[in-house]
């Protein structure tokens, strides 16, 4: 169930991308952080409570779809831990402000949240067990060079 907000209105209205390697020790405010090579990205909550916010880039936490210098994060960013509990979305660099839920669907949304990593877990695992499985080894290689050079 959404709630009516009790959290001022967003004190952003827009955020910039700023790629890099690595997070600077402190972030600044309207700075959209993003390591490609960590798959991840931050930035200070755009309510202007000043907490760090991170964002694990992958298929089942967020993604980040770029167009020209600007980028949208997916999904929303619900701040449920902090006490602002503030909740937006990071559209075309444009910070919009989403319903309050109430702690009911907090809860509802976490639990969904671990299944489906728990599930992306599971099948990468599996899907690198089975490329594992179906590598041939260093020995079986030489095997099959000897086999292809002795003719037999």
């Amino acid at each position: 169930m959404l709630v009516e907000s009790d959290c001022p209105p967003m004190k952003l209205k827009t955020i910039r991308p700023n790629y890099v390697s690595q997070f600077p020790a402190s972030f600044e405010e309207g700075i959209l952080y993003i390591s490609e090579e960590f798959e991840t990205a931050g930035h200070l909550c755009c309510c202007g409570c000043g907490e760090k916010v991170i964002t694990p880039l992958n298929p089942v936490k967020w993604q980040i779809r770029k167009d020209g210098d600007k980028v949208s994060l997916s999904p929303s960013i619900g701040n449920w831990n902090y006490a602002c509990q503030s909740h937006y979305w990071i559209s075309q660099n444009q910070v919009v402000e989403a319903k309050k839920f109430d702690p009911k669907t907090i809860r509802a949304v976490q639990r969904r949240d671990r299944r489906d990593m728990t599930r992306y877990i599971e099948r990468t695992n599996a899907a690198a067990a089975a490329a594992k499985k179906h590598k041939p080894s260093f020995a079986s290689k030489v095997n099959e060079w000897l086999r292809r050079l002795l003719g037999s």
